[in-house]
């Protein structure tokens, strides 16, 4: 049984949670960086003797439409795969059973989801240091589960929470800004996933093609991007009841 990790991770912790589950499963991985945008699909080969899992964030209780513009570029082969979700501890609404149907779209046999939570890739102070070492053993077992199902040649969709139609998908709204501390260096503008940052001059983002990620501002040396505070502390209020009650991951298989 061969493993692959298909992520769309901009800032990390969607990565993490992939790297428990895999790590579990005890056997070499091949990883596809979804959020690379020089990264090709035809040199992804997939067939029945792989188990694939498909990783990706929630945002606003949806698959990031870039995510799944790429994923629909890959040909899943019948390989088995089971479909995760990760999320700052708010909720993960239509974002499993989108990412599950569009795994089936591209020829993958869904076996399983995982809603998992990781430290907000946005505010900060909601499910801090996640996953953690309660969030570490239960990703652990759940990794067990699907590959005993995987060994064992089990087949079937599980039923997986969420809406037909999906939720209307929100706009980005929070897009980061050069402060003065920028030195032009062009780190932000190479990573940026959506290339919405200008490699001419890195102090330019096209806030129509920004999707809220946060990598530009995670990887910056010099930390010179930034959120307008104004309208994050607006929307961290908003969501600051559902975000402090903790949230456990959760499998459906």
């Amino acid at each position: 049984m061969r493993i692959v990790q298909i992520v769309f991770s901009p800032t990390g912790g969607t990565q993490r949670v992939a790297d428990l589950i895999t790590g579990a499963w005890g056997l070499p991985v091949t990883q596809f960086d979804l959020s690379d945008p020089a990264a090709g699909c035809t040199e992804l080969q997939l067939d029945s003797q792989n188990l694939v899992l498909i990783a990706v964030p929630s945002f606003g209780g949806r698959v990031p439409a870039l995510a799944i513009q790429r994923l629909g570029n890959i040909s899943g082969g019948g390989a088995r795969c089971a479909v995760v979700c990760v999320y700052g501890n708010r909720a993960y609404e239509d974002t499993l059973i989108e990412l599950s149907d569009a795994a089936a779209r591209c020829g993958f046999e869904v076996i399983a989801g995982v809603a998992a939570i990781a430290e907000h890739s946005i505010f900060h102070e909601y499910a801090t240091g996640r996953p953690d070492a309660q969030d570490t053993a239960r990703l652990q077992d759940i990794a067990r589960r699907i590959l005993d199902k995987a060994g064992r040649g089990g087949s079937g969709a599980p039923a997986i929470p969420g809406n037909h139609p999906y939720k209307k998908a929100g706009g980005g709204g929070l897009v980061p800004k050069a402060e003065s501390g920028c030195t032009g260096c062009g780190l932000c503008a190479t990573k940026c996933p959506a290339g919405a940052i200008d490699p001419a001059d890195p102090r330019q983002t096209d806030p129509q093609k920004c999707i809220s990620c946060m990598r530009c501002v995670s990887i910056c040396p010099d930390s010179a991007r930034k959120i307008n505070s104004l309208k994050a502390g607006a929307v961290a209020l908003a969501i600051k009841k559902a975000c402090l009650v903790r949230k456990e991951c959760e499998l459906y298989i």
